[in-house]
């Protein structure tokens, strides 16, 4: 396994109103992140916050390229990015105990905290269509360029790990300076991972290594 320090590129917040950092996502233009009870658009050249949406939204955020999907509670709910409105909601896998979401090849990608799980799920009924096992707490999941990285959140100590999508054998790992936490994690398809700094109330872009 390669490991090597996370480098911090920028960090943004904290944000008025905004207590805990939950699930990010990228849409191409905003880093959406979830805090309790909206989701917050990020312009991230100029660290402002351009809008919000009131909606349930305590883990795990993504963008299938047209609608927002944000989990609340034990239940994952889609979402109009334009309108706000929610569309539809499915069962989240966990029950509750869900953390960071992805998506990725016409699926939803699901983690389970303290169960070290990433689900597969189906994004109209819910249903998990695989699972794989993490060797630590899984916190947010990203999909990039093929690949699968999750962060992981134990005591002080976070990382951002690229592991196996058949096996979940972690390949690359990279270190988040002491105190700094990953809760949400979305990569911008360029150099940038985005990640959700939870009860800190921030969210940092780090350097994704080619």
């Amino acid at each position: 396994m390669k490991q090597t320090n996370a480098e911090i590129l920028r960090e943004y917040g904290p944000f008025d109103g905004v207590e805990r950092v939950h699930g990010v996502t990228f849409d191409g233009q905003h880093v959406w992140f979830a805090s309790d009870g909206q989701l917050n658009a990020l312009d991230p050249a100029s660290g402002e916050t351009v809008r919000t949406i009131k909606v349930g939204a305590d883990a795990g955020t993504a963008f299938d390229g047209k609608h927002l999907f944000q989990i609340a509670d034990s239940r994952i709910q889609k979402i109009d990015p334009t309108t706000g409105q929610v569309l539809n909601t499915i069962p989240a896998p966990g029950g509750g105990n869900d953390s960071g979401m992805a998506w990725a090849e016409g699926s939803l990608w699901i983690g389970q905290y303290r169960e070290r799980k990433i689900h597969q799920v189906d994004p109209d009924t819910g249903e998990i269509l695989r699972t794989l096992a993490s060797n630590r707490f899984v916190t947010g999941v990203t999909w990039v360029e093929g690949a699968l990285w999750h962060g992981t959140w134990e005591g002080d100590e976070s990382e951002l790990r690229r592991i196996d999508p058949q096996d979940g054998e972690v390949l690359e790992s990279l270190k988040m300076p002491a105190g700094m936490g990953v809760s949400g994690l979305e990569a911008d398809g360029g150099e940038r991972f985005y990640c959700g700094g939870g009860g800190s109330g921030r969210l940092r872009a780090v350097r994704r290594p080619k």
